[in-house]
């Protein structure tokens, strides 16, 4: 399956007034005063200060003039079509000053004030019809409850926390700058000052607070388009449109920019979901960033790690990807990285005294070609190494990342080690990502070198295991295949009586897609049981079926290795008690009556579509323990087997399918085939929100899976 990036109209006229927001000619503020601290005061002071040239126009019914500017007595004296209004208010007089902005015909308004959602049904109400005055009148909104924005580029701060910029138009720097997005007001705040300390470029950031009438998947649209923006750095604890969201992933993803992303909230209870194991299993934030991580975005596990990769994506050349080089002093910091490595799953090229000729040409004998290296204290003595053995893995193809961790110790020792670095980078001029990383966070670091690799683009780190970090998460982007599967969406025809189907209706459905079951009848009598035990063979299992019994065991609806007629017989009168004593409410359509299966490896392997992000895959662990052990992967719904057994692998029990202690190795073609189908399936059919395959049994390669039990739920 192709992706195609399309632009539609919709969202293109979104862009372009979110642009009319951010790069105002003209500016209202409503509530302005010269009051010290008043948010009023100080957005004007943000904007005189920061030297914006266009219109500035101020309203405040109880003075003539602030600051020297004249002042209007309310909003409907603004001459019309100004760009965008900011509300520095109190919450009780926003709705009638956006009625009135609207009226006025102004193009985008910022509301500062809190109560609104956040504060109870009168609140939401509030801004229900603020979101509905803004689609009337094709205004954007930004907020309530936010900071406002900052737009570094033109100097143009519209919010009220102080801000003093130095980056002009002309001084963009040719790599670009990051965007940053976030819901929260404060941690916009927090990030653009993180980053702004190292010096990156940053060309736009922007609070969405509420979300009345713009969302955070605006501005992420906007910063696609943007030209000066390369990075998008993103706080968000909700998706409001998930599916313009995927993409835009999908179309950074073409346009080469890189979107990284902290999403709080991955511990919060999942929606309650007792049907199946599938639904409990897979949760929201496990949904979200499986969808998203497919579609191209990174995510970062902390503010520092969201920091640490824009930082990476944005000064370095290109982005890193498989084989990362480390150069260091320490024997115990080659064995830390060794560590560090195996418990990222970051791969390091091996190097030894035969394969790396030109490395083990720059270094004395007694330094041994490994990878960690471990220069020990030769630089000290011989500084020039540093430049040596960079020019040979700067050379090496092996490598697309060079990590430099040093002990920089005092600034005579910095002075020694850090200038061949330097000149390294700066002769050599190696086009793949080169990061310095302090080994002893703390040492006093002389600030003019740490400028100087920021202006050669080498982002310097206080920890080798920040860096380490957001090599591998950003490594990790790179090797993601995007392949989709090439099985077209299959439809199923579904039952119209039905929200649970049982088992034997769920196997009738499945097996069209090629689902393989045990040989099995339905039977509602103990007759008819008979009949079907005769014809699939004994011994059976005899399970009950029932829309109404999601759960068979838990009611004694299952008997096990049933070897004759009378036992059949016997074991339908117990079950039917069972069931009646469990829930004397449910009604039992009949019975499945199924040959036994051979014992194997037992996986659970369920889909669900999500309402919000389409369809997923879940594959793991089986049988009663599932939800125990808890060793499962989850998948987009349009994975090709190949990327299906890659995700296989990558199972805690996975060693499981290899062979483990001399058992064969397992039919995992057959398994990546099953989950095909099932994407195939989910894909073709929406209204299928869960199927529930537990447990498969795997058999060893060339004898393929079979499924011993099916549950389905529908819309």
């Amino acid at each position: 399956m192709t992706e195609i990036n399309v632009i539609d109209t919709t969202s293109a006229a979104r862009s372009a007034a979110i642009g009319r927001m951010l790069r105002p000619r003209s500016v209202a503020i409503v509530g302005a005063s010269s009051t010290p601290g008043a948010l009023g005061a100080s957005l004007l002071g943000n904007l005189e200060r920061n030297g914006f040239a266009g219109d500035i126009h101020l309203i405040n019914p109880k003075r003539a003039e602030v600051q020297g500017r004249p002042c209007l007595p309310t909003v409907a004296d603004l001459p019309e079509d100004v760009d965008v209004a900011v509300l520095a208010i109190p919450q009780p007089a926003v709705l009638d000053a956006v009625r009135a902005l609207a009226a006025r015909k102004v193009g985008a308004v910022v509301i500062f004030s809190a109560g609104f959602a956040e504060a109870g049904e009168e609140g939401m109400a509030q801004q229900r019809e603020i979101a509905a005055i803004a689609q009337a009148h094709d205004m954007v909104i930004e907020g309530p409850n936010c900071l406002g924005s900052v737009n570094y580029i033109d100097r143009i701060p519209l919010t009220f926390v102080k801000v003093d910029m130095a980056l002009r138009n002309t001084d963009v720097p040719r790599a670009g700058c990051i965007g940053v997005v976030s819901q929260s007001g404060a941690m916009m705040t927090v990030l653009a000052t993180t980053l702004s300390s190292r010096a990156l470029p940053l060309s736009y950031a922007v609070s969405t607070g509420n979300e009345a009438a713009s969302h955070a998947e605006d501005y992420v649209e906007f910063l696609l388009e943007d030209a000066d923006t390369r990075v998008i750095a993103m706080i968000a604890e909700q998706f409001r449109h998930p599916g313009r969201m995927l993409a835009a992933a999908r179309r950074a993803r073409a346009l080469g920019k890189c979107v990284v992303l902290l999403h709080p909230g991955k511990s919060s209870a999942a929606r309650a979901s007792a049907a199946t194991h599938t639904g409990a299993m897979a949760g929201d934030y496990a949904v979200m960033r499986t969808k998203l991580q497919r579609a191209g975005v990174v995510f970062a596990e902390t503010l520092e790690e969201l920091g640490d990769m824009a930082e990476i994506a944005v000064r370095c050349p290109r982005l890193p990807s498989p084989g990362v080089a480390i150069l260091g002093e320490s024997g115990a910091f080659k064995a830390l990285c060794l560590d560090l490595a195996e418990e990222l799953g970051l791969a390091l090229p091996e190097l030894d005294e035969t394969n790396a000729p030109a490395l083990r040409a720059a270094m004395p004998a007694f330094v041994a070609v490994s990878n960690p290296l471990d220069l020990t204290a030769q630089g000290l003595v011989e500084p020039d190494i540093y430049y040596r053995v960079l020019a040979a893995l700067f050379d090496d193809e092996r490598f697309s990342t060079i990590v430099i961790g040093l002990i920089q110790g005092d600034p005579m020792t910095c002075a020694i080690k850090m200038p061949p670095v330097l000149r390294a980078v700066r002769e050599l001029r190696p086009g793949k990502p080169v990061i310095v990383a302090g080994l002893d966070a703390g040492a006093e670091v002389p600030t003019h070198f740490i400028h100087e690799m920021r202006d050669l683009g080498v982002p310097y780190f206080p920890s080798t295991e920040r860096a380490l970090r957001a090599v591998q998460r950003l490594v990790s982007l790179s090797t993601r295949s995007f392949d989709a599967s090439a099985l077209a969406p299959m439809t199923l025809a579904l039952p119209v009586h039905r929200k649970v189907v049982p088992e034997y209706e769920a196997k009738a459905l499945l097996a069209q897609a090629g689902v393989s079951f045990g040989a099995s009848r339905f039977a509602a009598t103990a007759d008819e049981a008979v009949a079907a035990a005769a014809a699939v063979g004994y011994p059976v299992v005899l399970k009950a079926q029932s829309e109404q019994l999601s759960h068979k065991s838990d009611a004694g609806g299952v008997a096990l290795n049933i070897a004759d007629d009378a036992a059949l017989r016997q074991a339908w009168e117990r079950m039917q008690a069972s069931v009646r004593a469990y829930d004397a409410s449910i009604v039992l359509d009949g019975v499945l009556v199924e040959r036994m299966g051979q014992r194997g490896l037992e996986l659970i392997i369920g889909a669900k579509n999500d309402p919000q992000w389409g369809p997923v895959i879940l594959v793991g662990l089986g049988g009663v323990t599932a939800e125990v052990i808890h060793d499962v992967r989850l998948l987009d719904a349009d994975l090709s087997q190949a990327e299906i057994v890659a995700e296989l692998k990558l199972l805690q029990s996975a060693a499981l399918l290899d062979g483990y202690r001399g058992a064969p190795v397992l039919d995992v073609g057959a398994v990546a085939a099953l989950i095909e189908r099932l994407g195939q399936v989910l894909r073709g059919t929406p209204a299928i929100r869960e199927i529930d395959l537990n447990p498969v049994v795997v058999y060893p390669r060339g004898e393929g899976v079979l499924a011993l039990d099916a549950l389905m739920l529908i819309d």
